[in-house]
């Protein structure tokens, strides 16, 4: 069956191609010009940015907070990404094209306290950078496709982002799933922490957020985290957006227009990484800090690069939440693995670093994530941290922000429970190679496409088991819209080979898993110990190749523990997704819809 639609691929290229010219392949970016030497730029030389912050509520008289209403757009502008490099085209979200960011502005909304955002799009005709018109993608007429997923948000699907539903500039092209130009509602009903919005237009998300289409959103809930007394305030409490990028030497992105396979796929790369690191749209920067503690929410937004983060001088990382929720507990590490889309908040206390005077965050993962036996990484920097005690710029008051023993009441969130699963679902991770070659060609979920019919239909109120089986050498980070999850366990196969073969030639999902003998796979397979830090409830989790991981999906709100309904309908509007969150994976149909029934 999937040679079959491979073969139908590859007959529909030629046809397909003649898109190209009705969009167009972008007229830089990617083509001409000279690919910039990284090494030619100084580093720490430009300072961290903070990015413009929009409060996401009202506050009426008394002081009461009501919901708020912006109007964000996004834009083709110019962004310097470093102080001796030519400032760089980019599309970027803001309230003016004059004020538009990368990353964009961070939301700051209240708990409880409804958020509407109205989208607009004034992006050109054409795209800067190149696209594949061989993927399923979306293709208008003219303009540039977007729609907007607020990542980590409790939302109907109607303001989900759903990736068929995008627009081009005046809503002169929609996509088929596309209802109405009305704002988006956020009911921020969830528990406080860290999320982030970014464009999800199918086939263009890579290469949207690629020229900048991506920006965090805060949850807050005063109430409650006031009583943890962790660092605050806009100078001690920071969002850290993380991605690398390619540049030509006039300061244009880059990204590589001929594809791996280019007699199926144009353009198209397994996986895009760039040489230069960027944090809050600079590279290499720096923030002058004092010492005392500061919390970071670190944000992975890139591609496909994973980041292995530690800080020189052995200085630790003191984890208080990961993704959008707080742990229940404080977690203390010298380094930890963040992959793309994923959030690691942190508290680092920079009175523990001695007498050094500056403090480098640096990585060493591999590219691609987790590379081959044996490789051994080049440990690159991200950003420096100047200790600065003279400076009168930096407040001298004293740090009386602490981190508490323990960080949530037993009674304040769900706890995570195996016996309440109503079913348990297989989901296989297939990669797909042009034959004679291990080139890949496309990656799917439970050997169907993404325009293949749902076959997910959690019920509203409910939990499942997903035993996740990668088939693939390739770490993929695994994202669920709406849903929470814990990681229960993962297990090595021990004959992936031998089980991939098997399953392939069946042509089945995960429910084939058992006539291939899983079971007798994973015995005496190794047991991979989830990380003290990834144990809590996430809606990213690193599903390692060559293994089976055990996920509690929560289909249900988290606080208070006994909700079973979502504050809306989620059985209505065009549904939900699941995916793999390296941008090119989802590109090429790494992703499959999701309908919750109640």
């Amino acid at each position: 069956m999937e040679k079959r639609r491979f073969l139908g691929v590859c007959l529909l290229v030629a046809v397909l191609v003649l898109r190209a010219a009705v969009l167009g392949r972008g007229d830089d970016g990617g083509g001409g010009g000279r690919l910039l030497d990284p090494g030619k730029l100084e580093m720490f030389v430009d300072e961290l940015p903070d990015m413009p912050r929009m409060r996401g509520y009202g506050v009426a008289e008394g002081g009461k907070l009501v919901a708020g209403n912006l109007t964000i757009g996004m834009y083709e502008t110019m962004w310097k990404f470093h102080r001796d490099l030519p400032a760089t085209r980019v599309f970027a979200y803001g309230t003016s094209k004059e004020t538009a960011t990368v990353p964009g502005p961070t939301i700051e909304a209240m708990q409880g306290v409804p958020t509407y955002v109205t989208w607009t799009n004034h992006l050109p005709p054409r795209h800067f950078l190149p696209w594949d018109p061989t993927l399923t993608a979306a293709a208008p007429g003219s303009g540039v496709p977007a729609v907007v997923h607020l990542h980590g948000g409790v939302q109907h699907s109607g303001s989900d982002g759903h990736s068929l539903a995008w627009f081009t500039a005046g809503f002169a092209a929609t996509g088929p799933r596309f209802s109405s130009p009305a704002a988006y509602e956020y009911p921020n009903q969830q528990p406080p922490g860290n999320l982030w919005y970014h464009d999800h237009a199918m086939g263009l998300t890579r290469v949207n957020i690629l020229a900048g289409l991506l920006g965090a959103y805060r949850v807050a809930s005063p109430a409650e985290e006031a009583a943890l007394n962790l660092p605050s305030g806009e100078a001690f409490d920071r969002n850290l957006v993380l991605f690398d990028r390619d540049f030509l030497a006039d300061g244009s992105l880059f990204m590589n227009r001929t594809g791996n396979n280019p007699s199926v796929h144009p353009q198209w790369q397994p996986e895009y990484f760039g040489a230069v690191v960027v944090a809050n749209g600079k590279a290499w920067p720096y923030l002058r800090v004092r010492r005392r503690r500061y919390r970071l929410r670190i944000l992975n937004a890139s591609n496909a690069r994973f980041f292995r983060l530690s800080l020189s001088g052995g200085l630790r990382f003191v984890h208080v939440a990961s993704d959008s929720v707080y742990l229940a507990r404080p977690v203390p590490t010298r380094a930890f693995l963040l992959a793309p889309s994923e959030i690691a908040d942190v508290v680092v206390d920079f009175a523990e670093s001695g007498n050094a005077t500056a403090i480098v965050l640096r990585s060493d993962a591999p590219a691609p994530y987790p590379g081959d036996p044996g490789d051994k990484a080049e440990t690159v920097p991200v950003m420096k941290f100047v200790i600065d005690d003279d400076d009168d710029a930096l407040s001298t008051e004293p740090d009386t922000s602490s981190v508490p023993a323990r960080l949530t009441s037993p009674s304040q969130y769900a706890k995570p429970d195996a016996r309440e699963a109503v079913l348990t679902r297989r989901i296989a991770m297939y990669e797909y190679t042009k034959e004679g070659t291990d080139e890949p060609t496309h990656l799917y979920l439970n050997a169907r496409s993404y325009m293949d019919p749902v076959t997910e239909t959690p019920r509203e109120g409910t939990s499942e088991l997903w035993d996740v089986i990668n088939l693939t050498d390739d770490n993929h980070p695994l994202h669920v819209h709406l849903a929470l999850f814990v990681a229960l366990e993962q297990r090595s196969l021990r004959d992936v080979d031998d089980l991939k073969e098997c399953m392939m030639a069946r042509g089945s999902g995960g429910g084939g898993a058992d006539a291939c003998g899983l079971e007798r796979h994973l015995a005496g397979g190794r047991k991979h110990v989830v990380p003290k830090q990834e144990r809590g409830w996430k809606n990213v989790f690193k599903v390692r190749p060559g293994t089976v991981t055990r996920l509690l999906v929560r289909f249900r709100p988290l606080s208070p523990p006994d909700s079973r309904r979502f504050p809306f309908d989620v059985a209505a509007g065009p549904g939900y997704v699941y995916h793999c969150h390296i941008l090119d994976h989802e590109d090429n149909e790494m992703m499959r819809p999701m309908k919750i029934v109640r």
